[in-house]
């Protein structure tokens, strides 16, 4: 099963085109989506924990590097249409986001540790982490990869090539092991699999030429392809198409209070009007699950 993305040309993800390193400015000044006028879902808000109730605030940790999900304007604030969303769906609750920065690996075993509410960071839901957290799906997402513009790469032939991912993603974790092993079951050379810290350096590696193409979620993949389109394109198509969850604590009152509230969204109009703003209404779900992922 294959999804199609628009994506517009965003500047924001013009710091896809930076050097090596990863810094807090990621892009231009971004108007967030304004959620002053969402609704509170009492039925919703009676399902908060009352800890979190009692606070009035969400903690929902985040890596913001990897545009246009989640990221740094010029200001050093986090933005992206996955940040409006979950600010939605902190307003259906009656709650105040308050977002925490982390790497991406530390966000799952801080929500286990108590030390952040949700996360929400184009987490893709599978079986795995759903041993650790719990996840309300959100969107659904696919894999494509990039490479520079006029080269040949096929990712299901990429035994022997290098290939750039962001650390601690499902490409990184699931998708590039998993065609390795293919590759040397087979005597194939496997594929040499470079992980970096943020999305934008895995981007500038195919850039440098430093590696022959980059793994990530297409949403992710074709905003780098719009800003650099003189330097990379798309190397295939979409494909391993699953859902985005946000990542909550186990057994958790909290997750059927976030499935409500998203699920409010979706019923009123408001998720639609978000994923549409951003470009990416092609991935939009009808139903707030939980755990849908395999």
């Amino acid at each position: 099963m294959k999804i199609r993305y628009t994506i517009p040309v965003l500047a924001a993800a013009a710091a896809l085109t930076l050097t090596g390193c990863v810094t807090n400015t990621e892009g231009p000044a971004v108007e967030k989506s304004d959620t002053s006028a969402i609704k509170v879902d009492e039925k919703a808000a009676a399902l908060l924990p009352e800890d979190i109730k009692k606070s009035g605030e969400l903690t929902i940790g985040t890596d913001a590097s990897y545009p246009p999900n989640e990221y740094k304007d010029s200001n050093g604030e986090i933005v992206g249409w996955g940040v409006d969303l979950a600010d939605a769906v902190a307003a259906k609750l009656g709650l105040k986001p308050k977002w925490e920065e982390a790497g991406f690996d530390t966000i799952i075993p801080s929500i286990q540790g108590g030390k952040m509410d949700m996360g929400s960071s184009s987490f893709t839901d599978n079986a795995e982490r759903q041993k650790s957290v719990d996840f309300v799906n959100f969107y659904e997402a696919g894999v494509l990869w990039a490479q520079q513009k006029g080269k040949s790469v096929d990712p299901a032939n990429a035994c022997g090539i290098k290939v750039a991912v962001q650390s601690g993603t499902f490409e990184h974790t699931d998708e590039l092991p998993a065609k390795s092993k293919e590759c040397t079951d087979a005597g194939k050379k496997a594929i040499e699999i470079m992980p970096f810290e943020g999305q934008a350096e895995a981007t500038n590696a195919v850039v440098l030429g430093q590696a022959e193409a980059f793994s990530a979620d297409s949403p992710v993949t074709l905003a780098a392809i719009a800003a650099r389109s003189d330097k990379i394109e798309a190397a295939g198509e979409t494909f391993d198409v699953a859902p985005y969850g946000y990542a909550l604590p186990k057994d958790s009152e909290l997750t059927k209070a976030v499935q409500a509230a998203l699920q409010s969204l979706m019923d009123d109009g408001n998720y639609e009007k978000i994923l549409e703003k951003a470009g990416v209404a092609d991935g939009a779900i009808k139903e707030a699950t939980i755990n849908a992922g395999k």
